[in-house]
Order: C-alpha cells, then sequence, then structure tokens
C-alpha cells in the first residue's frame, strides 16, 4: 500500500510543478476516461499537502517546470 501512495504523491508534486497545458490536458482525459463512481478519499496528509500547495501558490512560491528539471539534475548528480 505504501507503493501506492508513494506513486499518487509523486503524481501530485509532478502535476502541480507542471505548466504544460497539453500535458494536463492529457492526464485529465485519461481520468475522464476511467472514472468510475468510486469515490476516492484522500488521506489528512494528502489533504494537508494539498492546502499547503494551494498556500504555496497564493504566496507566489513557484518555480518553472525547467527550473524544477534543473534542480533535479544538479541533486542527482
Amino acid at each position: 500500500m505504501n507503493a501506492l501512495n508513494d506513486i499518487k504523491n509523486s503524481l501530485i508534486d509532478r502535476i502541480l510543478a507542471t505548466k504544460n497545458e497539453k500535458l494536463l490536458e492529457a492526464i485529465n482525459s485519461i481520468f475522464d476516461s476511467t472514472q468510475s463512481e468510486e469515490l476516492i478519499s484522500l488521506s489528512s496528509e494528502q489533504i494537508e499537502m494539498l492546502a499547503m500547495s494551494e498556500l504555496d501558490i497564493q504566496a507566489g512560491k513557484l518555480i518553472s517546470e525547467s527550473e524544477l528539471n534543473k534542480r533535479d539534475s544538479e541533486w542527482l548528480s
């Protein structure tokens, strides 16, 4: 179950970081095409992360996708 949460959190982070509108539309289409009647419950940690992300966005604490990729490359080196 932990691997599932890791994947979800990774996707959330990547979705929040991207500014690629076509990518987000494609992701949205995938979700629309696979959506079932089942509602997904978020953990309290996930809700807190989303709330913190919203505060960061409102405060202008953003970086571009290219800057994020650059930092990732530096961190991995």
